[in-house]
């Protein structure tokens, strides 16, 4: 029996397909692959843009991912691919999405699409491994073994068990960049296989290797993924262009800058208290919204009950707003205890 077709007028064509590379950083490195999927998804209707959906009962906004970094891992080359049904300048798009992201996801460049999907094109990755309270002299002896060996395996536990992977076998190149007293900075180039290696894999060997248990965990930071004909270029510093510090900061290019949303039209005095306490020249999200808590810090320091709406200048609210429930009311508290009595 054929499946029912569903109704109505069939989706918009796809004319237009853009490759966006995006950065996940900060606190959202925590964020799992579907919980950064979400909030894009968000941020492009957000945004306005007339994305592409799919046919069917349940249509869905025609966005591919490709090569998400781990739980836990920051990235400066994530990318994702998004059809649209109008054409537009990459340069709109990138201004338009980024000003719609939550903070620690920022665009980095919109192009136009070849044709060929970016998830054939990523055959290795570049990470940057921040590794706190690591002996300078216990670094270099792991890395030198750790090369040194043909193959070396590691466990996993995943979902399905523990899984056995080689973590050698898939290390292009691992240098250590940087060594002091407070960490330990490595450089690798993970070449892209099934089942995937992740940095912990390789850390987890160096682990066992140099037999130091750290107690903070190492800041994992992906800085670039692609096809292997590009690793010149990469290790060479052409792409990347960062330096990262032992605190984990690493300086990147700013993009234009975005307009956070004020207080209602109505509240003209609260709008002119917003605008003049703004940053009028910043081009960070998170200064603009800790400006932003700032101006509305008293009504943040209210009980949640107190912050609902109480009515115009010239309208008395219900008494009974301010209490939860009415929990709080004198006579609520002596109808429960009435019932209490009657059920005794």
């Amino acid at each position: 029996m054929a499946r029912p077709a569903p109704g109505g007028p069939p989706p918009a064509p796809t004319v237009q397909r853009l490759t966006i590379r995006y950065a996940k950083r900060g606190r959202m490195r925590f964020a799992s692959h579907r919980d950064v999927a979400r909030a894009i998804e968000r941020g492009v209707r957000r945004a306005g843009l007339p994305v592409a959906y799919s046919a069917g009962f349940s249509p869905h906004p025609r966005i591919s991912y490709s090569g998400g970094a781990p739980t836990g891992s920051a990235s400066e080359a994530e990318y994702l691919e998004l059809a649209l049904t109008r054409r537009l300048e990459p340069d709109d798009v990138r201004r338009l999405l980024d000003a719609a992201l939550p903070d620690g996801i920022d665009v980095i460049e919109v192009v136009a699409a070849d044709g060929r999907s970016a998830g054939a094109q990523i055959q290795a990755s570049e990470w940057e491994v921040i590794w706190p309270g690591l002996p300078a002299d216990a670094a270099a002896s792991a890395v030198e073994g750790f090369l040194a060996t043909p193959s070396f395996e590691v466990q996993r536990l995943t979902s399905k068990g523990t899984r056995t992977l080689d973590a050698r076998a898939a290390v292009m190149s691992l240098v250590i960049t940087n060594t002091t007293s407070a960490c330990v900075i490595l450089r690798m180039v993970v070449r892209q296989m099934t089942p995937a290696v992740r940095p912990d894999d390789i850390l987890a060997a160096l682990s066992q290797l140099s037999a130091f248990r750290p107690t903070t965990p190492a800041l994992v930071t992906r800085l670039w993924q692609g096809p292997t004909s590009a690793l010149t270029a990469v290790q060479t510093g052409a792409q990347t262009g960062m330096t990262a510090a032992c605190d984990g900061t690493v300086p990147v290019t700013r993009e234009p800058a975005r307009r956070m949303p004020g207080p209602e039209p109505h509240d003209q005095d609260a709008a002119a208290r917003h605008e003049e306490h703004l940053p009028r020249s910043t081009t960070d999200k998170a200064m603009q919204r800790e400006a932003q808590s700032a101006v509305m810090a008293p009504a943040s320091q209210l009980r949640a009950n107190e912050q609902l709406p109480r009515g115009t200048h010239d309208q008395l609210a219900d008494p009974r707003a301010r209490e939860p429930y009415g929990r709080d009311r004198p006579d609520a508290r002596d109808r429960a205890a009435e019932s209490t009595i009657r059920i005794q």
